[in-house]
């Protein structure tokens, strides 16, 4: 399944707040939101009547427990509802015995659909192509972009 792309403008105060009340939230709050101006939502493809949901951060507590920022939107992409909760993570795992290979999921307990080790970044993957193709044209001296274009590069020439 294909993760959903909603994206929303992160409330930095109410979420600052929310983290400074949380229990093992992060000592530089601050910090951590300055490098969260959106949140996109991290669950698979859901139907509008589900939450979005953005993990802000995990705390070290047993069972460990998150802070995370629920939202709905409208038809029209604009944040209706929003509210910050903290949620213990989900227990599920995924273990491949012939890799001796573990992931966690990566939602919380009780989350709806499937489990994050199930639902696959598009724009993830497309970017780890681009960088994979990047690297393969400068070891072999092509060109890195990949694209056959001049992008100015001074190649020496006269």
């Amino acid at each position: 399944m294909l993760q959903c792309t909603a994206v929303t403008p992160l409330p930095a105060g109410e979420a600052l707040v929310a983290l400074l009340g949380m229990r093992g939230g992060p000592d530089d709050a601050v910090d951590l939101l300055a490098e969260m101006g959106f949140v996109l939502c991290e669950s698979g493809e859901h139907t509008e009547e589900t939450e979005h949901a953005a993990r802000l951060w995990t705390a070290e507590t047993q069972p460990p427990r998150g802070l995370w920022f629920l939202w709905t939107g409208s038809g029209g992409g604009l944040r209706v509802h929003h509210r910050f909760t903290t949620l213990t993570l989900c227990p599920a795992r995924l273990h491949d015995v012939k890799e001796d290979y573990r992931q966690w999921c990566g939602l919380y307990e009780g989350h709806p659909g499937p489990h994050s080790f199930h639902v696959r970044d598009p724009l993830k993957e497309l970017l780890h192509e681009r960088t994979r193709r990047e690297a393969r044209g400068r070891a072999c001296g092509d060109d890195p972009s990949g694209d056959g274009e001049d992008h100015g590069e001074d190649h020496g020439g006269p």
